[in-house]
């Protein structure tokens, strides 16, 4: 059972010039969601703590000096926030023009979207721009890690370290612009530290990380989520009881995440849960 926790006083923010009530300990970012405001987040995950590395959710705080990041700026009482200021919107801009102008974000969800709103124009950097640009790692046949898709939004390390799964396969390498994820060493996944859980994957906001199954459909043209359903059920190998959620395309499983609110898991789960689902 999940033990019952203390009220949490309700304090008032102001956003956009609407006034929100949230509970007391609560980010900007969640206020800004309760004020219905879609704030574009990509180093955000709900079931991590904010790293502050993409700086694409900034919003203007009256008193404040510098534009704040949304995803960990806490809220406090009498909070004054503007989330489509002029000087936010233009931040905004120039991180997914220095993203999209070095990296691959073909696959991140309502990255598209998000430069056409904010006019962001990755090729004013012209051809000569530095890029990650990398042959995809295909050393497994789990998952895939393609590193020119990579934003170094630290999220992988994080689930794959401390905050859930505490294997420390995977860390930070080199510095400044040649700072990629490695495991120890630079070795194969498969000579690493890695018990091939998965939640890199799950936590993955860009595509770096993607299921086997997917890479090779979207090699082969055949990927196609508009088509695919999703049923969560109960994993069957244990007693544990993890969610999963089973996403099925021509009656074929071809991936498996878990539901994130799920008391259980927190959309973490084993190798097991994630790709054993062969048997069916």
């Amino acid at each position: 059972m999940i033990p019952l926790q203390p009220p949490r006083r309700l304090i008032d923010v102001e956003v956009d010039g609407e006034a929100v009530r949230v509970p007391e300990g609560s980010t900007v970012l969640d206020a800004c969601r309760t004020a219905g405001k879609d704030i574009p987040t990509l180093c955000y995950g709900d079931t991590l703590t904010p790293k502050n590395a993409c700086r694409v959710c900034v919003v203007e705080v009256e008193g404040s000096r510098t534009l704040a990041p949304a995803c960990s700026r806490k809220a406090e009482a009498g909070m004054v926030v503007g989330t489509d200021t002029d000087r936010a919107r233009h931040s905004r801009k120039v991180v997914l023009e220095l993203l999209a102008s070095s990296t691959d974000l073909s696959t991140t969800p309502m990255a598209k979207e998000w430069m056409a709103d904010y006019g962001a124009d990755p090729a004013r950097f012209g051809e000569e721009a530095a890029t990650v640009a990398q042959p995809p790692k295909v050393d497994n046949d789990l998952y895939v890690r393609d590193y020119g898709k990579c934003i170094l939004c630290y999220k992988c390390v994080d689930a794959c370290g401390e905050q859930w799964q505490n294997s420390f396969a995977i860390s930070v390498a080199g510095r400044g612009f040649d700072a990629t994820i490695s495991t120890e060493f630079d070795v194969a996944l498969t000579d690493s530290a890695c018990v091939y859980c998965g939640n890199c994957v799950e936590v993955c906001p860009t595509g770096a990380l993607s299921f086997k199954t997917e890479f090779d459909m979207r090699a082969e043209g055949t990927w196609d989520e508009s088509e695919q359903t999703t049923t969560t059920t109960i994993c069957s190998y244990c007693g544990v009881g993890c969610n999963l959620t089973l996403h099925v395309q021509d009656n074929k499983i071809v991936k498996v995440t878990s539901p994130h609110d799920n008391p259980v898991t927190h959309g973490n789960l084993c190798i097991k849960g994630r790709f054993g689902y062969g048997y069916v």
